[in-house]
């Protein structure tokens, strides 16, 4: 197992991507540490207003509107950016990662643009590092994110 994974895309706006943990090693896990996000397009346009999310749950968390109270919701991005003459080059980016989660099965990741008009795709990278278990934890770890993912 890698001490540290690095997962990147490109996903248009408004769509999910799965993001694959196959190959689970026993006694293994994954943690997210890093989640960033840049834009595909427009890069000196007057505005950029990106969103993502990353889920371990059945369904993904609307990145526009993340609720914080879903266990499953593990990882959020945003960045915006707006060169209008009342605000310029003002930059926003944030990003929040449950480092505590120990992922042993899929993710979902989604993105928006959500700046009005034609949305462009979104560019992002996540960082895992690996996490070694106990037997006792390795078997909460698999009992929790059932009860995540199957929406107990």
């Amino acid at each position: 197992m890698r001490k540290e994974l690095v997962i990147r895309g490109q996903t248009a706006s408004g769509n999910q991507r799965i993001l694959e943990f196959g190959g689970y090693k026993e006694g293994y896990a994954y943690r997210l540490v890093d989640f960033q996000l840049w834009p595909s397009e427009n890069l000196a346009g007057s505005t950029i207003e990106l969103a993502a999310t990353i889920t371990a749950a059945k369904t993904y968390e609307d990145p526009s509107n993340p609720n914080f109270n879903n266990e499953g919701l593990i990882g959020t991005a945003y960045v915006s950016f707006s060169n209008h003459t009342y605000a310029p080059n003002h930059i926003l980016s944030n990003n929040i990662c449950n480092d505590t989660f120990l992922i042993t099965q899929n993710l979902i990741l989604a993105v928006i643009d959500s700046v009005a008009g034609s949305p462009k795709a979104v560019n992002w990278q996540c960082r895992f590092v690996s996490h070694k278990m106990s037997p006792g934890e390795e078997a909460a770890t698999n009992f929790k994110q059932f009860q995540v993912s199957d929406g107990s």
